[in-house]
């Protein structure tokens, strides 16, 4: 069995940072081009930009919430969670190719929406995908990066999970 080229370090720093880089840079155009609350067709009847925010978490949650805390609690658990995906990726715990490069994909997008989170206490959405009357809720490439990094994390479970061991060879 051939052995698993691993990311390195420095490829795992470009993974983040690009994801971090690239959702900072969409949100920044859609802010500076797209006025709040309009929107722009890309692909007729799939895809629009659409320029909102969110004061809440993932699908709108404690969006309504009116507590003084909510910005610190976000911003709080939002900087925990990376001080964990750090700690993942520096212990070498965060798997193979796939999980380091997931995990690393998670870490810049959570860097991303936390960032908005701490300067305007809401993140930039702009991506509005949908198929005839049904719409995903709208987001953003930190989300995108999130996601994409969760499915190669879980990929990678998977596939662990059906690789024959040593005896088994």
């Amino acid at each position: 069995m051939a052995a698993e080229v691993r990311p390195g370090r420095m490829t795992l720093i470009a993974l983040a940072v690009s994801a971090l880089v690239a959702d900072q840079l969409s949100k920044f155009a859609v802010e500076k081009y797209i006025a709040p609350g309009s929107q722009r067709v890309v692909v007729p009847g799939v895809l629009n930009l659409l320029h909102t925010t969110n004061p809440g978490v993932a699908f709108g949650l404690f969006a309504g919430s009116a507590s003084p805390w909510k910005p610190l609690l976000l911003v709080g658990f939002s900087v925990v969670v990376i001080g964990m995906l750090i700690w993942l990726l520096i212990t070498d715990r965060a798997g193979g190719a796939l999980g380091r490069s997931g995990i690393a994909l998670i870490l810049g997008g959570a860097a991303g929406n936390v960032i908005d989170r701490f300067l305007r206490h809401r993140v930039t959405d702009f991506i509005d995908f949908y198929v005839g009357g049904y719409h995903w809720y709208t987001f953003n490439i930190a989300d995108s990066a999130i996601v994409l990094g969760a499915a190669l994390v879980v990929f990678e479970l998977f596939r662990d999970g059906r690789q024959p061991t040593r005896a088994q060879a």
